[in-house]
């Protein structure tokens, strides 16, 4: 039976109003949760707003950083290639993605915004960052230009001295020097080859050690003929004597001094330097007596600008060595210089000792 005709037996008309009302009721209720849950449906497809990123053009950062070291829109352009109004546009630029000044203008002479203060250092940083790895990767990708980490004190005693020949006999090759003082064991080198110093028990490369390593006191000719008494490993309790306080480098008085049977000797004075080639020059100048290592001292020696007091050599745990990263060994540049490197060190003459 029809549900209107069961109403009606059941009681009349309002009855069936009554129940048309419930039923609308339910159904524009269902229809709503429906609309609902579907409306809901189309904003989770919809992309999340994203926050605004600033990112300037790298020609306004570099007009920028022009304009901030000369203080001059036009000594910037000139250095840029640009015009003055080109600088002048693109500082603008860069004023409105900060929202804040940069310079402000006084007679016809630029001041720097504190913003502009803050900001300049890190535009620095990073244009060089971007500088310097761009350079990178054109230079190892290029055979024609071989990368060369070397510590600062070998590079300039032993290396820089012998260049001359490998420029000679490989004019086809460019050389790029880096000189660093501290290096760290990593996945990706950013060079083709490197000098470091060490047990050569690096991971990832492939070593070649560039002698055994020795070390002795050294001092200047002056203060060997003229300063106190320097004639025995005792008489070092008279004298100044330099230290070298490096992260690669070990201080290796300590051992020097057992292997002379004066272990524990206190010297007169001390000067601590951070960089081997200020300890080098420091005893040059007689300032006092510093442990010489074979490796880059030779030259000294062989100049006359140091001498030996002692005959005692003590042989280090530690050597320079020649650094290939594994994924460079097949290189043709590579293999040219090591094998260059490797026979011209040999060849080099053995330092003269001058004993007391």
């Amino acid at each position: 039976m029809p549900l209107w005709r069961r109403l009606r037996r059941r009681g009349g008309v309002w009855r069936w109003g009554k129940a048309c009302r419930r039923f609308l009721d339910c159904d524009l209720m269902t229809s709503s949760f429906l609309i609902l849950i579907k409306f809901l449906r189309t904003r989770s497809r919809e992309p999340a707003p994203r926050m605004r990123t600033r990112f300037p053009s790298m020609m306004s950062l570099r007009a920028f950083e022009a304009a901030a070291r000369h203080l001059s829109f036009t000594r910037a352009g000139v250095e840029l290639n640009l015009t003055p109004t080109a600088i002048s546009h693109q500082i603008r630029n860069l004023e409105e993605t900060l929202g804040a000044r940069l310079f402000i203008r006084n007679n016809n002479a630029l001041t720097l915004t504190r913003t502009a203060e803050a900001y300049l250092s890190s535009v620095r940083s990073a244009i060089v960052e971007i500088s310097s790895a761009t350079n990178r990767a054109a230079d190892n990708s290029d055979e024609r230009v071989l990368t060369v980490q070397c510590l600062g004190t070998f590079a300039i005693k032993r290396l820089l001295p012998h260049l001359h020949d490998f420029r000679t006999l490989y004019p086809s090759i460019s050389l790029r020097l880096r000189t660093t003082q501290w290096f760290e064991n990593a996945a990706n080198y950013d060079f083709d080859v490197a000098i470091w110093h060490g047990a050569g028990d690096w991971a990832g490369v492939s070593v070649d050690k560039l002698g055994t390593e020795e070390v002795f006191p050294v001092c200047s000719p002056r203060l060997f003929a003229r300063g106190p008494r320097l004639r025995e490993p005792a008489d070092l309790a008279d004298h100044t004597v330099i230290r070298t306080s490096s992260l690669i480098l070990r201080d290796e008085w300590p051992f020097w001094l057992e292997a002379a049977d004066v272990p524990g000797l206190e010297f007169q004075s001390e000067i601590a330097c951070d960089y081997m080639i200020t300890s080098l020059h420091a005893a040059i100048d007689g300032l006092g007596v510093i442990l010489g290592r074979s490796g880059v001292v030779g030259p000294d020696l062989e100049s006359g600008r140091l001498v030996e007091p002692f005959g005692l050599r003590a042989r280090s745990t530690f050597s320079y060595y020649l650094v290939t990263p594994h994924a460079n060994a097949g290189v043709n540049k590579v293999a040219t210089f090591r094998g260059w490197l490797l026979e011209r060190l040999n060849e080099a003459p053995a330092p003269r000792t001058l004993s007391a």
